[in-house]
């Protein structure tokens, strides 16, 4: 039945548009570049479209791709007659000379760990030889806390690709022509490549209490410090839709990155930390981007962490609307729906708009750093409402720090509030929401932010919270409640904020067959210190090592204020 696996694959090639044609093999450095999850959702990703992009623009490089099979494929390939193989040539990645993972979630770890098990390769780096392809990786997971996944990788890039590949890819392809060793190769990546980080290379010791005591280099010469790397200039190069296919949720929008980074400060975001400084690409430079995207009849998907802050926004849909185009878009700020902004996503054809509050009541979206006040709420209801924008998706989080039940009482009382509010008109209808749609989503301590110090809240507190609000509007047809189940995000927290430890349990899980409750029994120690535990400010935290740009005594000054319940003016 291989033979089937193999024709779906190229199917799916068949219904692409874009991509390259490449044919090198033997005469280059051979990538294959990994999503750990389906097709339809790694190719939803423009980091991934982005980093394939980057990787075939190089002369010496060819780079083909490969994702986690579907279920109904797996079973071919573990413990299965194949071993995993690229979508392009259909070669095994055993073949390749680099392996590279582009991670974006930290629930999609343990697919890493079942994809390197079908690709018939070494799990463990330390068991890694000169005969097996490097295991690398990146993405907004990696450049939070690597740490987790230290022992299955034998490099990591922490940045952003545009930035750290070209440098990466120099030097790689000079250790290649050297013949050096695997481990030579390694340790001169380190020394040299600004944002390479082999985790090897690094020992890591823990009080006994649990904390990590310290984190050294095994050689004086290397970094104690990895630098991330971020691009300057995003007016330099475009961030786009590369290969588009039917098979994806995005099948009907082309994407186009105006922004990257945020300024606005929200204590709980990753991103707009992570990715700091705000930076906004000018509409001179977009124009192409978006003609080319028009090109395929498909809509304009605008990408950034802070869509609705672009001094351009406004520019930018008449610009589209002008090239007869469609106007695709994620979540606005409620503060940023101006009447001028709406008419013109309402001729762009968009019919809903996602809105996030975050939280109810005014004195946590202070804490949090929201800068969104109960009258921005008032008025973008209001604007919403007179360019007839009748559904509306909310985006509220549980479980933040200090949250009380009055809180989440604010949560119900807003739902309720929008659900009924309404516009006169003249004719015989009033203006109101026709259908709300709710995500609850628990509030999840990412590295690199101020509340990267909070605990997650207990798995049993967050039922009874979401069960409160999903019980409120129970049989109100016009709003629709949503919320992940939290045992998945106690198991994303302790992904997101464990240390080497954590891959102890990722390789107990891989083994119970992704059964997480016996990979949990499993633990020599108790996996609870790393989700339910406060951090003090003064401990060593698994991703310190990392210098993000960000200094750590502007963290704590910020966990400190929320403390304090401060709302001082946006850093």
């Amino acid at each position: 039945m291989s033979w089937a696996v193999k024709k779906k694959y190229n199917d799916l090639l068949d219904r692409e548009e874009g991509g390259y044609e490449k044919k090198l093999w033997g005469n280059s450095l051979n990538i294959c570049l990994a999503y750990p999850n389906r097709y339809r959702t790694g190719m939803d990703s423009l980091g991934f479209q982005t980093v394939y992009s980057l990787l075939n623009q190089h002369p010496s490089v060819l780079c083909e791709r490969v994702f986690l099979p579907d279920p109904g494929d797996e079973g071919f390939f573990s413990p299965g007659p194949l071993s995993l193989f690229s979508l392009e040539s259909q070669r095994p990645l055993r073949e390749f000379d680099i392996i590279a993972f582009s991670i974006s979630f930290e629930n999609d770890y343990p697919n890493i760990l079942k994809m390197l098990d079908m690709a018939r390769t070494k799990i463990l780096s330390r068991e890694r030889d000169e005969a097996d392809p490097i295991i690398i990786g990146g993405g907004i997971c990696v450049t939070m806390n690597p740490e987790p996944l230290a022992d299955f990788f034998d490099l990591f890039l922490i940045g952003e690709a545009e930035e750290i590949l070209p440098e990466f890819l120099s030097h790689l392809l000079r250790t290649r022509k050297a013949k050096e060793t695997r481990k030579d190769n390694l340790i001169r990546l380190q020394k040299n490549v600004p944002g390479a980080y082999v985790p090897a290379l690094y020992n890591v010791s823990y009080q006994v209490d649990g904390p990590i005591e310290k984190m050294v280099p095994l050689e004086p010469s290397l970094p104690r410090k990895i630098q991330k790397q971020w691009a300057r200039d995003i007016q330099a190069f475009s961030t786009e839709t590369v290969i588009s296919s039917p098979d994806t949720d995005f099948r009907t929008m082309f994407l186009t990155e105006v922004s990257r980074g945020c300024s606005r400060g929200c204590r709980f975001c990753a991103a707009g930390y992570l990715y700091r400084p705000g930076r906004f690409r000018k509409l001179e430079n977009l124009e192409k981007s978006i003609r080319r995207g028009l090109e395929t009849g498909r809509k304009i998907g605008l990408l950034g962490t802070a869509v609705s802050d672009h001094p351009e926004l406004i520019d930018i849909c008449r610009y589209i609307l002008s090239q007869q185009g469609k106007i695709g878009a994620g979540s606005f700020r409620l503060d940023q729906l101006t009447p001028a902004l709406l008419k013109l996503l309402k001729e762009g054809g968009i019919e809903t708009l996602a809105l996030a509050p975050e939280a109810g009541s005014q004195r946590l979206r202070d804490l949090i750093r929201k800068g969104i006040q109960d009258g921005d709420i008032t008025r973008g209801a209001t604007n919403l409402l007179e360019h007839e924008f009748f559904h509306v998706r909310l985006y509220f989080m549980v479980g933040l720090p200090t949250e009380t039940t009055a809180d989440i009482e604010a949560i119900i009382e807003l739902i309720k509030r929008l659900s009924q509010f309404s516009l006169p008109t003249t004719g015989p209808r009033e203006k109101r929401f026709r259908r709300i749609t709710v995500s609850i989503n628990q509030f999840i301590p990412k590295a690199g932010t101020p509340f990267q110090w909070y605990p997650l809240e207990n798995i049993q507190t967050i039922k009874k919270k979401i069960q409160k609000i999903t019980d409120t509007f129970r049989g109100q047809g016009n709003i629709k409640i949503l919320a992940d189940p939290p045992k998945r995000n106690y198991l994303q927290a302790l992904l997101a904020t464990g240390d080497r430890r954590v891959g102890k349990i990722l390789l107990a899980l891989h083994f119970q067959r992704g059964v997480w409750s016996k990979a949990l029994k499993e633990a020599f120690f108790q996996p609870d210190f790393f989700v339910y535990r406060p951090r003090d400010t003064t401990e060593i935290l698994p991703w310190d090592f990392i210098d993000t740009g960000v200094p750590k005594a502007l963290l704590i000054s910020e966990f400190k204020a929320a403390r304090q319940f401060s709302t001082e003016k946006n850093c």
